[in-house]
């Protein structure tokens, strides 16, 4: 593979990852505050679905940047935006679930390719 193709990655990794961070650090705040009210989109409780969104939106991105554990923590990112983009907007026009959209392709082409060569992984 090129170097460039290790860059894209990286790049991808980074922007991506970063962007999901303004979502996902606003709510663990909210966690570390004690502010559990959030919606339960799967049944499983508002609390434990809240916890596993700022998993996958604040702990697992930080975990993709520095590329550890790459594959494996994009699959409750893109667990999360499937929910989000099926299930919360599952009735909402496509503007509306766009966001959601992008971030889940995104990751899933994160956990296709991995996170190349510079990532903590391959160090």
């Amino acid at each position: 593979m090129t170097s460039t193709y290790h860059i894209g990655l990286l790049l991808v990794r980074i922007c991506f990852s970063g962007m999901m961070l303004t979502h996902g650090i606003p709510k663990l705040m909210k966690l570390i505050q004690g502010n559990l009210e959030f919606g339960d989109p799967l049944g499983i409780g508002a609390t434990p679905s809240f916890i596993l969104t700022v998993l996958a939106e604040a702990i697992c991105p930080l975990l993709i940047i520095i590329g550890y554990k790459t594959r494996l923590a994009s699959i409750p990112v893109i667990v999360t935006m499937g929910v989000a983009a099926f299930i919360v907007h599952g009735s909402d026009p496509v503007a509306v679930k766009e966001k959601a959209l992008l971030y889940l392709f995104a990751f899933i082409g994160i956990a296709l390719l991995g996170a190349g060569k510079h990532s903590v992984d391959r160090k």
